[in-house]
């Protein structure tokens, strides 16, 4: 099964200094955070902020293509999490006829982004990204890093989770 999602927010790994995506379900219970490349946090970024670039970029673009041809983007779905790596999936309708285009989380975050098109994850997703990260944060050699994420999170500032473009 499948549960719609939202993209919650974007920020930055204070460790690693790497972007984060986080997506949320509807009513706020579950979340799942993916590690992006800064070319696609940057995709994302100028989407939600709404900024106008003088040139579109690559998504812009794809979007457009899509809409000129009047082929619809239904849904996209982050369909699974092998060894490290989410796939995703972007659904298209055209005349009726639907198919499907492996992607890059990212990308078809992107995508959703600007098609205004609905994001589902795979509850399976969902519970072995929570299983990871209580494996990890277990095995921890340290007490203090058994503390978890919501802990390190939280004595964070603001600051710390800017994306800067």
């Amino acid at each position: 099964m499948f549960k719609e999602m939202k993209l919650s927010r974007l920020i930055m790994d204070p460790f690693t200094n790497t972007p984060i995506v986080i997506l949320k379900d509807l009513e706020d219970k579950e979340a799942l955070s993916i590690w992006i490349g800064l070319l696609e946090a940057s995709a994302i970024v100028v989407e939600m902020e709404k900024i106008h670039l003088p040139r579109p970029m690559t998504h812009d673009l794809v979007a457009t293509i899509l809409s000129s041809l009047e082929i619809q983007v239904s849904r996209v779905e982050i369909t699974d999490y092998k060894d490290n790596t989410y796939f995703a999936l972007i659904h298209l309708l055209l005349d009726e006829k639907s198919f499907h285009i492996d992607t890059r989380p990212s990308d078809a975050i992107a995508i959703a982004l600007r098609t205004q098109s609905p994001i589902y994850v795979h509850e399976k997703v969902i519970a072995e990204s929570q299983q990871v990260d209580s494996e990890t944060i277990g095995n921890s050699a340290e007490p203090s890093e058994q503390a978890g994420w919501e802990d390190v999170l939280e004595n964070m500032s603001p600051e710390d989770f800017k994306y800067k473009m």
